[in-house]
């Protein structure tokens, strides 16, 4: 197979683990008999010191060019003021929007090796293996803002469409169809519209999916259950703002915010994959970067835009070996004790490739 996949490695630590995966993918091509071509393109921090824009149009038309998207991270000290006209986020807003990618999916999953840097009891880590679908162009952060700089008042609005929420849901009844049968959409229907609207067209979706169970849960109550109970969900589903709250709270059963990949799709095979962790501008340069989340986003680009099941999951495989073997990057240590570096990790995983 051949395939082109456009690489953003942006800000901090993002061009670190992006090279690091790309030496992953280069091997699984060479494994497998694939050909892939990487085009590079500045977006986030950098788009914007040498452009003035977060995603200029030359990147746009990269990854237009292109089968999928593998992004590092985007952001820093630099570009912190939230009040800047142009921020490195917007350039991911912006390519969320222009490619229509409206569903983002975070599996989360431990590591019995890994259980020692998780702050729960080791009973409440076994069998836990979910997945976040959080619906990601619509809700609050796309809807109508305003913020008069020195007023009285600010505002963000959420607002949902039938259409919205039908499509992502489905995105995540199918999900479950192949793994545990259950999904768990999140809301605030006892407080909010929008959320009403949510429930009522999500049990309507679930009519199509009758081997699929469904429960609603309230969003205050979700966060109590991923650390009370979290191996009892499969598949959650959630609005933007719920979604990404709730996913980065349990990205930390496995064991690290480093650990944890993602992947962003539309209606077609086009996707865009990163590792849900920020820049960590603090340690860019420094080694100490976990490859992880990067590594098992590239292992979601062979499985969603490519097809290549087998491929990634010879790429999970070699991380689970990895971890088994005793492979620690500086966020996975207890404090004091050794780690590797960034590339010697890598250099592990493709070993166990």
């Amino acid at each position: 197979m051949k395939a082109t996949i456009a690489v953003l490695s942006g800000d901090g630590i993002g061009p670190e683990v992006t090279s690091q995966a790309i030496l992953v993918l280069q091997k699984i091509a060479s494994k497998y008999g694939h050909e892939f071509t990487f085009n590079e393109a500045p977006m986030g921090g950098i788009a914007i010191d040498q452009f003035g824009d977060a995603c200029p149009e030359s990147t746009v038309k990269t990854c237009e060019q292109s089968d999928a998207i593998l992004l590092g991270a985007v952001g820093g000290p630099k570009w912190s003021d939230p009040s800047a006209a142009v921020r490195p986020e917007q350039g991911l807003l912006k390519v969320r929007k222009h490619f229509e990618l409206f569903a983002n999916l975070r599996p989360v999953k431990t590591y019995a090796a890994l259980n020692q840097h998780v702050p729960l009891r080791p009973e409440f880590l076994e069998g836990v293996d979910m997945v976040f679908v959080r619906e990601l162009t619509g809700g609050l952060y796309f809807g109508p803002r305003q913020d008069q700089g020195d007023g009285d008042t600010a505002y963000d609005t959420e607002i949902y469409t039938v259409a919205e929420v039908e499509r992502v849901a489905h995105v995540a009844f199918r999900a479950a169809q192949s793994r545990r049968k259950k999904v768990t959409s999140v809301d605030k229907a006892n407080v909010m519209a929008s959320s009403r609207l949510w429930r009522r067209t999500v049990t309507k979706v679930h009519e199509d999916y009758p081997d699929v169970e469904l429960e609603h849960v309230l969003a205050d109550a979700c966060t109590m259950y991923l650390i009370t109970r979290p191996a009892s969900f499969d598949v959650i589903l959630a609005s933007n703002m719920f979604g990404d709250l709730l996913s980065d709270e349990a990205s930390v059963l496995g064991g690290s915010l480093g650990m944890s990949p993602s992947a962003s799709l539309g209606a077609g095979t086009f996707g865009l994959y990163e590792p849900i962790h920020g820049s960590a501008p603090d340690i860019a340069g420094q080694g100490k970067a976990n490859p992880t989340g990067t590594i098992l986003s590239s292992a979601m680009l062979l499985r969603y835009t490519l097809g290549l099941e087998t491929e990634a999951k010879a790429i999970e495989a070699a991380i689970d070996a990895t971890l088994a073997s005793g492979a620690r990057t500086a966020d996975i240590v207890t404090r004091g004790d050794a780690y590797i570096s960034t590339t010697e990790y890598t250099q592990t995983v493709l070993s166990n490739l």
